[in-house]
């Protein structure tokens, strides 16, 4: 068990968390939640033991081990990834050397003292799980996106967000009773964050999460923990459920300091009137002395509502913004991306999933213009790109400070909201004169973000746009890209944020990129399908299983066939009628110039955009029937 007790913490004269306390037992996983600057990453040091706190106690289990993912980490050490991985496990390493060097002592010489003490470190290693904690650090390596091929390579080989999973596998697979996880999905492609929330969903120990990832903490987490300036709300929920339940909290705060300040006031005024009287004096006193003793309510400051921000338009670029044949893209030996053929058109929202080093960053940077390539790539006419990119942050210039920066991109019908636009990315008040070179990696970030918002594009280009954004920010971006009507392609694994954003997904695998109209949602359905007929075909050989399971299996899938069938149906149904709507449209239009009544340049202009659009609805129709053709033929 884990017990807070009062706990303030002070770092440099300031007092981060004060006067918290809370507990946990096994089983428990807790979403760690506030603003930026709460002091989340701050509690997890101190329950880590890395600070002290300035009052109160932190009560852990002398025997209790603790493993702490940071946002930072160490460099890269002279070992493989294997050897790296395998440091998690200290004693029983220590153990197996000294087995070994006895087991060759005995070699040369047969002693029974050393046959004893070989015997108590061999029951000692298999208690420890000797035995099996190679294969346990495999399936969590696995798990998180490496292969068997990588195990011997050098750790220094893998970029940052590599080492970063190696990092995160060491605490999983080592025998921690507490998990302390900040950001833990910052570098981690999808399929990565399904297995996560599937292991921390079974994790025996106690965990406490921070993390940005509003549909990851809905997964993982049973209880909330939300800092404030005021104090802080701990509640049995998930996260979002915890923001329902806070909102109905504070609301009954607010109601019960409404009539706390009624009461003041009216004691006060009962005071003021009696005080200063020899037969009411000691009444008045008393109303004193009640009034220094009653605790005020304290009501949160409520969150600040989102702030509205759109992405300023250039003027409309031609009907196909992209065009590819035969696009290919090798760093030395390796191949990443072969032969692909495809063409994007003016106004498709399109999200770029799948796991990292397939190539979804390569193909967003040639088609930024940033990157070479094989093959032939066309740009469309009058297309104005706007590109993230992460590394963004490295190039902007140290010097400067924030605000000159934002005014630097802004243009003149920008620039009345540069300071609207750096609150909405957490540089509210005198932040904004911050010089740049003293930011976090994180907050350079966000400015480069920032910078963006503020310039005119009709195509977006964003590769993990949302990393190191807090919720709210989160929600000032999805905004202002869904109200965006020009061409918008986003490398992202937050799933929250993809939802209802886009409306193609573009799925990675080695050497091959597979389409799926619809969004992030729709794509994981039809993935589960696959997946469930995928098990299936596993599963049916004759003894592997009962009747009974293999025939409750055949249900489940039954009917998980059944309900993405009718998602397949009912999304075709909507795209039809909105064909049939358009279409009458035309129809009226072309009725009139049958009827010869002559039309001004923009009946013409709302009359060629409206053919575009059915073409569109066409298109997006066929490739949405392809995509569920297996489904719909069950029929």
């Amino acid at each position: 068990m884990l017990r807070l007790e009062n706990v303030h913490i002070v770092l440099g004269g300031t007092t981060i968390v004060e006067d918290i306390s809370f507990q946990m037992s096994k089983g428990e996983r807790l979403a760690l939640t506030g603003r930026n600057g709460a002091g989340k990453t701050t509690l997890l040091r101190a329950i880590a033991g890395e600070i002290e706190p300035a009052e109160g106690h932190i009560h852990r289990p002398k025997d209790m081990h603790i493993g702490y993912l940071r946002q930072m980490i160490r460099p890269a050490t002279g070992r493989t990834l294997m050897e790296e991985a395998e440091t998690a496990f200290p004693e029983i390493k220590n153990l197996e050397a000294e087995i070994q060097r006895l087991e060759v002592e005995m070699e040369r010489q047969a002693d029974a003292e050393a046959a004893e003490r070989l015997a108590a470190l061999t029951y000692r290693y298999e208690l420890l799980g000797g035995y099996t904690y190679r294969g346990r650090l495999e399936r969590v390596l696995k798990g998180l996106g490496f292969s068997r091929d990588d195990f011997h390579r050098p750790l220094a080989s893998f970029s940052g967000g590599w080492q970063m999973r190696v990092e995160l596998a060491k605490i999983l697979a080592a025998p921690n009773d507490l998990l302390l996880l900040d950001e833990p999905t910052n570098y981690l492609d999808l399929e990565s964050i399904i297995w996560l929330e599937q292991f921390l969903a079974g994790y025996e120990g106690m965990v406490i999460l921070v993390s940005h990832d509003r549909r990851f903490l809905d997964k993982v987490s049973t209880r909330t923990l939300e800092l404030w300036p005021e104090g802080y709300l701990d509640l049995p929920f998930p996260y979002s459920e915890f923001q329902q339940k806070k909102k109905e909290i504070i609301e009954k705060m607010r109601r019960d300091a409404a009539n706390q300040e009624k009461e003041i006031k009216h004691m006060q005024q009962l005071i003021d009137r009696f005080r200063y009287k020899a037969t009411k004096a000691s009444f008045a006193q008393s109303l004193i002395k009640k009034l220094e003793k009653m605790e005020r309510i304290n009501v949160p400051e409520p969150d600040v509502p989102p702030v509205r921000i759109r992405f300023p338009e250039a003027a409309p670029p031609g009907k196909v913004v992209f065009r590819a044949e035969g696009l290919s893209k090798s760093y030395g030996s390796k191949q990443v991306l072969k032969d692909l053929e495809f063409h994007m058109a003016r106004g498709e929202k399109i999200a770029f999933v799948g796991r990292n080093g397939m190539g979804k960053t390569t193909l967003a940077s040639i088609l930024a213009g940033e990157n070479d390539y094989e093959g032939r790539l066309e740009r469309g006419h009058n297309v104005r790109i706007g590109y993230l990119a992460q590394d963004s942050s490295r190039k902007l210039p140290e010097h400067m400070r924030i605000l000159d920066y934002l005014e630097d991109r802004a243009t003149d019908q920008t620039r009345s909201r540069v300071r609207d636009v750096a609150g909405a990315f957490l540089f509210p008040g005198d932040d904004v004169y911050k010089p740049i070179g003293v930011l976090s990696g994180g907050e350079r970030n966000r400015v480069a973000l920032a910078g963006m918002m503020l310039q005119s594009f009709n195509v977006l280009i964003l590769d993990e746009p949302t990393h190191h954004l807090d919720i709210p920010s989160k929600e000032v971006l999805k905004s202002a890209l869904k109200d965006f009507s020009g061409t918008l392609i986003v490398v992202s694994h937050d799933r929250d944020f993809l939802e209802g954003l886009t409306e193609q997904t573009w799925e990675f695998r080695p050497l091959e990129v597979r389409k799926f109209p619809g969004d992030i949602n729709d794509f994981l359905s039809v993935r589960r399908v696959n997946g469930l007929e995928e098990l299936e075909r596993q599963t049916s050989a004759p003894g592997h299983q009962s009747k009974e399971e293999q025939n409750a299996k055949k249900g489940r899938i039954h009917r998980q066939r059944s309900k993405e069938r009718r998602r397949c149906e009912n999304r075709l149904r909507k795209i039809e009628a909105e064909i049939e709507v358009k279409e009458a449209e035309l129809s009226a239009m072309e009725s009139r110039l049958a009827g010869g009544e002559a039309g001004d340049a923009d009946f013409y202009k709302t009359y060629a955009l409206l053919k575009e659009e059915i073409d569109h609805l066409y298109q997006t129709w066929e490739q949405h029937q392809e995509a569920c053709s297996h489904l719909l033929e069950e029929e």
